[in-house]
C-alpha cells in the first residue's frame, strides 16, 4: 500500500531553525517558544479540497485598511519587521481577515522572530479553525514546544470526524507530528491515546511501531510491527516497519526474506531487501534480487545504475558497461532532470581507463557538466582529465587544460599539486621540485604544498629543506600524522637520529593507531635498531591492514636478514607482480643480490 500525504510547503519554517539558537534571552524567558523545521501535516490531499478554504470575513476593503496593509509590506521591504509585523497583526485583529496573521506569520519565520510567529499563527488559527493549513502550522509549533493537550483536542476532533480511509492518513502524520517534541516519551503516550480507539486500523500499529522505534522502545516496536504484519499479512509497508525495527541486519533480512516468499511480487520489499543485502556487502544475493527487480521493470534507470555498480564490484566489467550506458542512454532520451548521470560517466570513463582505451575515457569525462557550478564532482573530473590526457601522451596540453581552469583558491592548491604530480610521473622531478618551491613561496602556510614540497626535496637529499617544511606543516597543524612519519621515516630511513626518529613515529601513531604507513615506519624503525622479531610484527600487521609493495619490500628484508630468504623470496615474487618496475623493490633486490 502506498501512501499520500498533502503537504503544505513549509520553507519558511525550514528556515528558521538556525535563527531559533540565535534567539535573545528576552524572547526565550517571555514565550519558551522554540520552532524546528517541517511540522508534518494531518490531512490526507484528498480531503483538502473543500476543507482547507479559509473563512472569509465579509469587510470592505477601505483606504485605511489598504494603506496599513501596504505600508506593512514596505517597512518588512526595508527590514523594519517590528514595524511591519505590528501593522500586519493590528489589520488582522481590526478585520479578523484569517489571511493578514497569516502574512504576519510568513513575515516572522523570514526576520527568524519565532515569537512573534507562534503568535502570528494562533491568530490564524483562531480566524480560520477548519483551515488544514492554519492548523498544521499551529499544531507545529504546538508539538515543538510540548504543548500537547491541546494537540490532543485538535487531532482527537479530526480523528472522529475523519473517514475511515482518512483516519489512517492522520495516524500516519500525527505519528510524523507529533515525535517532533522534545520529549519523546510524552509523545509516544499522546499518539498511543489518539490510536487508542482505532486498534483494528493497521495505521495506529505502524504509526505506534515508528514512534516507538523513534523513543528506543524496541521491543515495544516489535509487538506493534508484528501486530501490523498480523492485520495485514500482504501489506508492503507492514513489511518494511518490521525489518526497520527488527533487532539486528540478519533478523531484518529474514523478515523481508520470509515476507518475499509469500509475496514474490512485492516490488518495493524486494528493492529493500536488496538494498539490504548491498548494506551487508552480500553483492551476489543483492545482484540476484536486482536481477528480479530489473525483469520486472527493465527501463527504471535507479536498476540500471546499481546493477551497474552492482557488476562493478564483483569485476564484471562487461555487465557493468551495459547497465552504466543504459542507464545514461535513459536518461538521455527521458531528459531526465531528476537524476544526474556524473557518477556513472565517471565509472564510464574508468572502465575505459583499465582497457587503456584512453580516447573513450576522455570522452565519458569530458559529458561531466557543472549545472552552473552546483556539480560537486565537475571539478574532480577536470582534474581526472588532466590526468588522463598526460597518461595517454599529451603531457603539455594536460598542463595547459589545468592552468586554463577556473578555479576557487582552494582549487587552485588541488591544481597545483596535480600539476607536480604530472610532472613527477613523467620523470621531470626537477621541474616538479622547482614548481613546488615557487607554490610554497606564494603560499608559505599551505600545510599541503609544504608537505609535497618536503617529500620532493627528501627524493633530492635536500633533507634540510624536507625537515623544515614538515615542521612547518607541524607547525601549522599539530595533528597530521603525515608530516610527523614523513620526518620520522625519513630518519629511520637513512638510519640517522634514531631517537628523534622513534619519537615522531610515536607520535604519528598516537593519532593514527591503524595506519599502515605509519605501522610500517615503526617496524622500519625497529629493524635498523636490530630489533627484528618487532620489527616482523610491526610490518606483517602493517601489510595485513594495506597490502602494499613498499610494505612488502620492507617485509621480506627483515625476513632475508633473519635467515628465512624464501619467504623474503615469496613476498618479494608478490610484490612483483603487482608493480613490477616498482623502484624500492628493484633497488632493494640489487643491493641484496637477489634474483626472483
Amino acid at each position: 500500500m502506498k501512501i499520500s500525504y498533502y503537504i503544505v510547503p513549509l520553507a519558511l519554517i525550514s528556515g528558521i531553525l538556525s535563527g531559533c539558537a540565535s534567539m535573545t534571552p528576552a524572547i526565550n524567558e517571555a514565550s519558551n517558544i522554540t520552532l524546528v523545521p517541517d511540522p508534518a501535516p494531518i490531512i490526507p490531499e484528498e480531503s483538502t479540497s473543500v476543507a482547507s478554504k479559509e473563512n472569509l470575513p465579509n469587510v470592505e476593503l477601505t483606504d485605511e485598511i489598504l494603506f496599513k496593509v501596504v505600508s506593512a509590506e514596505i517597512a518588512f521591504q526595508r527590514a523594519d519587521f517590528p514595524a511591519a509585523f505590528a501593522t500586519m497583526m493590528a489589520v488582522a485583529q481590526q478585520t479578523r481577515d484569517p489571511r493578514l496573521p497569516k502574512r504576519a506569520m510568513e513575515m516572522a519565520l523570514i526576520a527568524k522572530q519565532p515569537l512573534q510567529a507562534f503568535i502570528a499563527s494562533r491568530l490564524w488559527h483562531e480566524y480560520s479553525p477548519d483551515s488544514d493549513e492554519a492548523t498544521q502550522y499551529y499544531l507545529g509549533f504546538m508539538v515543538i514546544n510540548n504543548n500537547l493537550a491541546e494537540v490532543n483536542t485538535i487531532i482527537s476532533q479530526r480523528l472522529a470526524g475523519a473517514t475511515p480511509k482518512e483516519r489512517g492518513l492522520i495516524i500516519l502524520q500525527t505519528q510524523r507530528l507529533v515525535m517532533r517534541g522534545t520529549d519523546k516519551e510524552a509523545s509516544f503516550k499522546l499518539l498511543e491515546e489518539l490510536c487508542k480507539p482505532y486498534p483494528d486500523l493497521l495505521e495506529t500499529h505502524l504509526a505506534l511501531a515508528q514512534a516507538a522505534y523513534a523513543s528506543n522502545n524496541s521491543v515495544r516496536a516489535l509487538v506493534e510491527a508484528h501486530a501490523a504484519i498480523m492485520l495485514s499479512p500482504n501489506s508492503q509497508i507492514a513489511a518494511l516497519t518490521l525489518a526497520q525495527v527488527s533487532a539486528s541486519p540478519d533478523a531484518a533480512l529474514k523478515a523481508l526474506a520470509d515476507f518475499l516468499i509469500q509475496n514474490p511480487t512485492a516490488h518495493e520489499v524486494r528493492r529493500a531487501y536488496a538494498g539490504m543485502l548491498i548494506e551487508q556487502k552480500q553483492f551476489a544475493q543483492a545482484r540476484s534480487q536486482f536481477d528480479i527487480l530489473q525483469a520486472e521493470r527493465p527501463q527504471d534507470p535507479a536498476i540500471m545504475y546499481t546493477q551497474g555498480v552492482l557488476a562493478l564490484q564483483m569485476n564484471d566489467v562487461v555487465s557493468a558497461e551495459k547497465n552504466l550506458k543504459d542507464f545514461v542512454n535513459e536518461l538521455e532520451a527521458s531528459s531526465s532532470e531528476q537524476r544526474d548521470p556524473t557518477s556513472a560517466y565517471l565509472y564510464l570513463s574508468q572502465i575505459a581507463d583499465d582497457r587503456n582505451d584512453g580516447v573513450a575515457a576522455l570522452d565519458w569525462l569530458s559529458k561531466v557538466q557543472s549545472y552552473n557550478g552546483k556539480n560537486a564532482a565537475y571539478f574532480n573530473a577536470q582534474l581526472r582529465t588532466a590526468l588522463l590526457m598526460a597518461k595517454y601522451g599529451q603531457l603539455d596540453q594536460a598542463r595547459q587544460f589545468l592552468h586554463e581552469l577556473k578555479a576557487s583558491p582552494e582549487e587552485q592548491i588541488e591544481i597545483i599539486q596535480l600539476d607536480a604530480e604530472l610532472l613527477r610521473n613523467a620523470k621531470r622531478d626537477a621541474d616538479a621540485m622547482s614548481l613546488l618551491q615557487e607554490a610554497t613561496k606564494s603560499h608559505p602556510d599551505n600545510p599541503d604544498l609544504l608537505y609535497d614540497f618536503a617529500m620532493m626535496a627528501e627524493k633530492f637529499d635536500r633533507i634540510d629543506e624536507m625537515e623544515k617544511a614538515l615542521r612547518q606543516v607541524i607547525k601549522i597543524n599539530p595533528e597530521n600524522q603525515h608530516a610527523y612519519n614523513a620526518l620520522g621515516y625519513s630518519f629511520a630511513d637513512r638510519n640517522i637520529r634514531l631517537p628523534e626518529a622513534r619519537a615522531l613515529i610515536e607520535k604519528a601513531l598516537s593519532l593514527a593507531p591503524d595506519d599502515a604507513f605509519i605501522i610500517d615506519s615503526m617496524g622500519w624503525l625497529e629493524f635498523r635498531e636490530n630489533q627484528n622479531e618487532k620489527a616482523l610484527a610491526f610490518l606483517q600487521r602493517a601489510y595485513q591492514i594495506r597490502p602494499d609493495v613498499e610494505i612488502a619490500v620492507h617485509v621480506g628484508e627483515v625476513l632475508w636478514s633473519m635467515g628465512d630468504q624464501q619467504k623474503a623470496k615469496s613476498i618479494w615474487k608478490e610484490a612483483q607482480q603487482k608493480d613490477p618496475s616498482n623502484a624500492a623493490l628493484k633497488s632493494t633486490l640489487e643491493r641484496l643480490k637477489v634474483s626472483l
